[in-house]
């Protein structure tokens, strides 16, 4: 059976609003007019004209034909550019994959959490953008705020929702694709990734340079940190023996967990330490996101500690 994004899921949150910390390019509070006038702005939509606004943008043409008015709205419009980074790769599919129960997996929670921030930026009018990366750039999406182009992110995000997309052996390969992005988003955006950061653990400066890459280029990053807690984090398995298989090489190792939890946990407690330690050393807001703890409530502290900053 195949799952679908539920419709009224992005819109329990449609009271809130996603507040950046930096100033970005194009960025107004309460405004969403263009502050390029004349420079290089590319025409969106048509909305309904609102008494009291500029008519500067009003359409003539088609008032001429509906005798009614409508105003032109551009890209530039915009309060906010951000770019949704999602990260793709097989250990995403974990815990879910080859579950027949409507278990979650580190995927679907990042495309549920994306789907209510495309909701919100589409109705505060911001431009959003969705790369979707693995061993490769899946798909990148230049900042719009078109309907059409959410509509057409939506339809993205779908895809990656249904079970028929898990993959094994889909490798990590983010330290180089986030360069990549850092190069390729030409305007200062706030940049949201969603990645258990499961790429290179024995080289995690990698990572952290291409983090520190997009920072460098003026963006505002946040990092949510996805994971299992139970498995990934606390090893919490039968006693017992059990044939683990990583689902980004293909490799099997057979082991009782007993054996090696003491070493496993204090590993991953100090690497994910790392991260955390390493987002507050470059100003990336980090947000620790345990998909146990449902994607609302993760969002709900997410939001509450973004409105505290103003």
């Amino acid at each position: 059976m195949i799952k679908r994004i539920d419709p009224e899921v992005p819109r329990r949150f449609g009271n809130l609003e996603l507040l950046a910390r930096q100033v970005v390019e194009g960025f107004i509070t309460g405004l969403h007019k263009s502050p390029f006038h004349g420079f290089s702005v590319e025409f969106a939509e048509h909305r309904i004209y609102n008494p009291g606004e500029s008519t500067r943008h009003i359409d003539w043409k088609l008032y001429a034909r509906t005798e009614k008015l409508f105003t032109k709205r551009f890209e530039e419009e915009t309060n906010l550019r951000c770019q949704l980074v999602i990260d793709n790769s097989s250990s995403m599919y974990f815990p879910a994959y080859g579950q027949k129960t409507d278990q979650l997996s580190k995927i679907s929670f990042s495309v549920e959490c994306a789907a209510v921030l495309s909701y919100l930026l589409r109705k505060q009018r911001d431009a959003v953008g969705l790369s979707i990366i693995s061993d490769h750039t899946e798909l990148h999406t230049q900042a719009r705020s078109s309907i059409l182009h959410h509509q057409v992110i939506n339809g993205h995000l779908e895809k990656l929702y249904q079970r028929d997309n898990q993959v094994l052996n889909k490798t990590t390969n983010t330290a180089d694709l986030l360069h990549y992005l850092a190069d390729n988003i030409h305007k200062r955006s706030l940049v949201i990734i969603f990645s258990d950061m499961l790429e290179n653990e024995s080289q995690p400066e990698k990572v952290f340079s291409a983090l520190q890459h997009l920072k460098h280029n003026k963006h505002e990053v946040i990092l949510f940190h996805v994971y299992e807690k139970n498995k990934e984090l606390d090893f919490s398995y039968e006693h017992r023996p059990f044939k683990f298989v990583d689902m980004e090489t293909g490799k099997e190792l057979k082991l009782n967990p007993a054996d090696i939890k003491t070493q496993y946990t204090q590993r991953m407690s100090s690497y994910f330490n790392e991260i955390r330690l390493k987002c507050m050393q470059y100003h990336i807001d980090f947000v620790p996101a345990d998909i146990n703890d449902g994607f609302e409530r993760i969002l709900l502290s997410f939001f509450t500690k973004r409105s505290r900053l103003y």
